[in-house]
């Protein structure tokens, strides 16, 4: 866990934590992040790397929507899994063979290609630095050396963000 060397774990910090207990957030964490899905895909809030992933459920095949954080680094961009393997849109973006859509505003289909575990060190560092709520779940400071975010780069996977020409955007999802 985060936290003050002199002040101890910040409360948000520890918030944080509870929301997301075990890696999966609870019922309060799904309907905050259904708030922040409906306001980054509106696009009212700025920087441009605040997104709202749709991708169908790998279950139920319905548009589920996911409120994300972009990093972009080297002229790229790339959505992390700050909660590890086990998230969700991950399991559903690797069902739906890495097509979905990204919504600021506007709609954009995109492929999500993995990017291999050697390369995602840097990438890791550069979301922390784009997104603060990140830096809980990440067991790395933001300024760390790059052997650090190597030791836990397996644990986080990165999919670097293309536009897809060839897909229509889905219909819009929760």
């Amino acid at each position: 866990m985060r936290h003050d060397e002199k002040a101890g774990p910040t409360r948000l910090h520890r918030l944080d934590h509870w929301l997301y207990r075990g890696g999966r957030p609870n019922r309060l964490a799904r309907a905050i992040n259904r708030v922040w899905a409906t306001v980054f895909a509106a696009g009212v809030l700025q920087p441009d790397r605040m997104v709202t992933l749709q991708v169908p459920g790998r279950r139920t095949g319905r548009v589920i929507s996911f409120p994300l954080v972009v990093a972009d680094y080297q002229g790229e961009r790339y959505l992390v899994a700050m909660l590890g393997q086990n998230t969700n849109w991950v399991h559903n973006v690797r069902a739906a063979g890495g097509r979905a859509v990204l919504r600021h505003g506007r709609s954009e289909a995109v492929r999500l290609d993995e990017v291999d575990t050697g390369a995602r060190a840097p990438i890791l560092r550069r979301y922390l630095a784009c997104s603060p709520g990140g830096r809980t779940h990440l067991p790395v400071a933001p300024q760390a050396p790059l052997e650090e975010f190597e030791r836990v780069a397996a644990e986080y996977p990165v999919f670097r963000i293309t536009p897809d020409r060839s897909a229509a955007p889905p219909a819009s999802g929760r």
